[in-house]
């Protein structure tokens, strides 16, 4: 089979098996492609997703939006074409030296060590955290503290330290955010996730 056949094949075989769900029409292909990613229908039970997520994803991207991940293994698996055909730009800083100097002289984590650096530059743009709890923690501190406001979030950390409840903040944070509750997720979730948001927006276009 091509690969177009066994990503269909697959799909197919989520919605046969995803049984009853109240997901709305857009709600649906994320969720799929979020089990499609991670073989594991527990999803099913565990994606939230605010009032105005997909709307505000989808304005987000369609406007050229920067994108801002915890770690590059994220980056590494938007889709870059599809991406970039709408003018986004992504960005990861976790890696950068002075990123790491900072942390390391402040005793925090360097993805959010990357989250504070950013700063002003998180108002208005995608912010995928799959990874680090505590850069999911410093965006709510930024928009609670400094009212920088990302035009949405993917907020997915796994683990067993934190990842939980950084998740239930953002529900309760008044952001726009797409997430998982508990301790599942992963930067797989993550770009999972953002993907369906790109072809989202692409259908909307046509």
């Amino acid at each position: 089979m091509k690969p177009e056949e066994i990503e269909k094949e697959s799909f197919r075989i989520i919605l046969n098996e995803i049984g009853p769900h109240s997901f709305s029409e857009r709600e649906l292909p994320i969720v799929q492609r979020v089990i499609h990613a991670t073989a594991d229908f527990e999803y099913r039970e565990l994606i939230r997703f605010s009032p105005n997520a997909i709307d505000a994803a989808i304005r987000a991207i369609r406007s050229g939006c920067r994108v801002y991940s915890d770690v590059r293994m994220i980056e590494a698996g938007i889709g870059r074409p599809l991406m970039e055909s709408f003018g986004c730009v992504s960005g990861c800083y976790v890696n950068d030296a002075n990123v790491a100097e900072t942390a390391k002289r402040n005793g925090k984590t360097r993805s959010e060590t990357a989250m504070r650096l950013i700063g002003a530059d998180l108002e208005n743009a995608a912010v995928l955290i799959g990874n680090a709890p505590t850069a999911l923690f410093e965006v709510l501190r930024l928009y609670a503290e400094e009212r920088i406001r990302p035009a949405f979030v993917v907020g997915v950390p796994v683990g067993f330290v934190n990842a939980a409840e950084s998740k239930l903040a953002l529900t309760e944070s008044g952001l726009d955010f797409i997430s998982v509750s508990g301790r599942k997720g992963g930067s797989t979730v993550a770009v999972a996730i953002f993907n369906a948001l790109l072809r989202l927006a692409k259908r909307s276009c046509e």
